[in-house]
């Protein structure tokens, strides 16, 4: 994307979640924004408050072409499985690496974020996923933003009736959690 295609101004006032306190915030209709980071179906914004980011469901505020781009890109098709049967694995853990820290351009599992993962029948007969992952640095306010951006995500999985995802600080993520995909995203090879 070009630096001049980055830079826009709101077309509608937007709700969007403040980074890094997680602080729910609106930005005005016309507020001038730079996109910083478009990854996971989710928009990393420098306003003149600060950084944000906004939700894909909000990408019209940011204008036709960024809609256009953004159409079916985190979609899953309409397909179902059997009751009782469980969801794919793999597709939970491909729905995961749709999921970004606002500030790092690498997903919470190449990042190394996501320590566990399973699949659990519930009582309605369907499937719950419970995911426990934990974040760069505890005072991380937007935890919250990114967990609830996991659970939507994973809700996507054919089977998947609901999902929780827990955040824990034990034990402490530090760089050697990283995959060697995002270590080279990152530049640390």
């Amino acid at each position: 994307m070009s630096k001049e295609s980055q830079e826009r101004s709101l077309t509608r006032e937007v709700e969007a979640v403040q980074i890094p306190s997680g602080d729910r915030v609106e930005l005005p209709a016309l507020t001038k924004v730079h996109i910083t980071q478009q990854l996971g179906g989710s928009y990393t914004v420098m306003t003149p408050y600060g950084l944000a980011r906004i939700d894909g469901s909000d990408a019209d505020a940011l204008g036709a072409d960024i809609v256009s781009k953004q159409a079916g890109a985190e979609e899953n098709p309409a397909e179902t499985i059997p009751s009782g049967e469980k969801p794919d694995e793999e597709a939970i853990w491909q729905q995961l690496k749709n999921v970004y820290d606002p500030e790092i351009p690498v997903n919470i599992v190449d990042l190394g974020l996501v320590y566990s993962m399973s699949v659990e029948p519930n009582d309605n007969g369907g499937n719950r996923v419970n995911v426990q992952m934990t974040l760069t640095a505890p005072g991380c306010g937007m935890g919250p933003a990114i967990a609830e951006d996991a659970k939507s995500k994973v809700t996507l999985v054919p089977g998947v009736d609901d999902a929780e995802v827990n955040l824990t600080w034990e034990p402490a993520w530090d760089q050697s959690m990283i995959s060697e995909e995002g270590r080279m995203i990152l530049g640390l090879v």
